[in-house]
This record gives C-alpha cells, structure tokens and sequence, in this order.
C-alpha cells in the first residue's frame, strides 16, 4: 500500500497599502500572475472560466521558488470570490486546499492565506520526510516575493505612468520539467 504523501499547513500574512477590491481584482487576474509574481509564476494556462461569480474558475500553473524543482497543478476556485476573500482547490503536483482573507485596516489591507496541501510530485513527496524544512522554506519565499510583488502591481495598478520597479524574477532559469 502506497504511504501517504507528507501534507504541509502553511499560514502567511501579508500587509500591503492598498484597498481591499484592488487586492481582490489583482488576486482573481489569474492571467496576470505570471506578470506580476514572476518568481514563482512561470506559466499560467486558462483551463475553465467558471461561474459568473468565479466559482469553478480553473487554470493549470507552472510554479517554481528558490530550490531547483518546479511544479505543475491545477488551481481551481471553489467559493465566491468576495471581499472578505476566497478559496480555492490545488491537484496535480500539490494537492490540496487554499484559503484567501482580506481585512482593511486602515490605508492597509491584511491578507491571510491559509495553505493545506501535500507534496504529490513523486520527487519531492519521497524527499518530503528529509527535506520539510527546506521546503518550508521555499514555500516561506514564495510568499515574500508575492507579497512585495502584489505591494508593486497596486502601486502599477494605481498609476501605471509611475516609475515601479518591476518585480522580483525566478531565482533559477525556466525548465521544462
């Protein structure tokens, strides 16, 4: 019997100037995130449009981070897209469930994103066991690149005749695996 692949429960938050429906329209651009979070994003391929109102959406994501391996899964939105946030579903290499919050807090807006998922890529689940503190770690950088990434595509957003600095690229050139 096949052992079950090592799940991971990660919670990030994040704090960016900026008004909750910007983030929620920066956030539900699932065409865009190749674009504005680049270091993890590489690919980015519209696989359902779903409901009016988002539910269903599905893409298929090209991911990568700061360790040489990528990642290929299916990210699909399995609730309203509000302003209170959203959630959604991962399968293929990760397999899982996301959780998306947003709170204004003055001229900032508080984003939580509660991440359950497990390694189901066969090399990183087999390396999950000696490996979990490196890829908690990786999974840790992803999420600064996207919270400084999302600060600057707000900033873009807001005054696209600004001079922003773009953002932060992959660490390793694009591989096709």
């Amino acid at each position: 019997m096949p052992r079950a692949a090592p799940s991971y429960r990660f919670r990030t938050v994040w704090r960016v100037p900026g008004t909750v429906p910007e983030v929620r329209a920066v956030l539900s651009d699932s065409a865009a995130l190749t674009r504005w979070w680049p270091a993890v994003y590489l690919d980015v391929v519209p696989v359902a449009a779903g409901d009016p109102d988002g539910v269903g959406r599905t893409v298929e994501v090209f991911t990568t981070g700061w360790l040489p391996y990528t990642l290929r899964w299916t990210l699909r939105i399995t609730e309203t897209m509000t302003d209170t946030g959203f959630a959604l579903a991962a399968s293929g290499d990760l397999e899982g469930t996301g959780r998306w919050t947003f709170d204004q807090q003055g001229p900032e807006v508080v984003i939580t994103y509660d991440w359950r998922v497990a390694a189901a890529k066969p090399l990183v689940a087999r390396l999950s066991p000696l490996l979990r503190p490196a890829f908690a770690a990786n999974h840790r950088w992803a999420m600064a690149r996207g919270e400084e990434s999302l600060a600057l595509e707000l900033r873009r957003r807001r005054d696209p005749s600004a001079a922003v600095p773009p953002p932060p690229g992959p660490t390793f050139r694009r591989r096709a695996n």
